[in-house]
């Protein structure tokens, strides 16, 4: 992760309760690092310079394993998805106290900020108008994704072929992209991030391409 890409994570880790807490093996710096090495900042985000705290909610059973975990305040955009997806990460990594209540939930802040990016050049308008964008996008992809799940199933019309394809065009759905995709969830297998990868594989393949179907074969089954 490049340093012009600054993720910080927040000192304080907050619960519910006020017992003794779980805690990250090799405390705070080390849960700071770990996320910082792994957090992969997401593309959409990272080229309309939106930025922000994102708060993942989790719970720990008594092993330290992550059994449940939310977004409780976000954006609604792939940054909420990237900040879920690292703390997922810590999961079995959390040294428990003996009186851990599992029913309890953590917060933890994640901080997305970019520098050298021109970001302060942006107006709050710019940015919202991004953030209506990235919806808007995310409705398309969906009539693209649908598609090319009928089409493997043999229930499409090839007529659509051509919409399909313009809309692609239009959201930069091109081989580039689709390289840079795979590249990414085979960063996330060397993560340890299974689940990660085969969203990323299974995007690849509801895009109409075959690049990642010797990857679901081998990951996602």
């Amino acid at each position: 992760m490049s340093m012009n890409l600054l993720f910080i994570i927040l000192s304080t880790i907050t619960s519910l309760f006020a017992d003794e807490q779980p805690v990250f093996k090799g405390g705070q710096k080390n849960l700071a690092s770990f996320i910082y090495n792994n957090l992969i900042y997401p593309e959409y985000s990272r080229d309309n310079c939106l930025q922000g705290t994102v708060q993942v909610s989790f719970k720990l059973n008594q092993q330290g394993k992550i059994y449940y975990s939310e977004v409780t305040k976000g954006f609604g955009i792939d940054l909420d998805k990237e900040a879920l997806r690292v703390v997922r990460l810590t999961s079995g990594k959390w040294i428990m106290p003996a009186n851990h209540d599992t029913l309890v939930s953590m917060v933890l802040p994640v901080n997305f900020t970019l520098r050298d990016y021109k970001c302060e050049q942006r107006s709050k308008d710019e940015i919202n108008a991004a953030i209506n964008a990235y919806h808007a996008r995310e409705g398309l992809s969906m009539v693209i994704f649908n598609y090319y799940d009928k089409k493997s199933e043999g229930n499409y019309n090839p007529a659509d072929e051509a919409r399909i394809e313009a809309i692609k065009m239009q959201l930069g759905y091109d081989d580039k992209f689709i390289e840079r995709l795979l590249k990414q969830a085979q960063r996330k297998l060397k993560q340890g991030d299974s689940q990660g990868a085969c969203e990323d594989f299974q995007i690849i393949r509801m895009l109409g391409s075959s690049r990642s179907a010797t990857f679901i074969e081998q990951h996602c089954k």
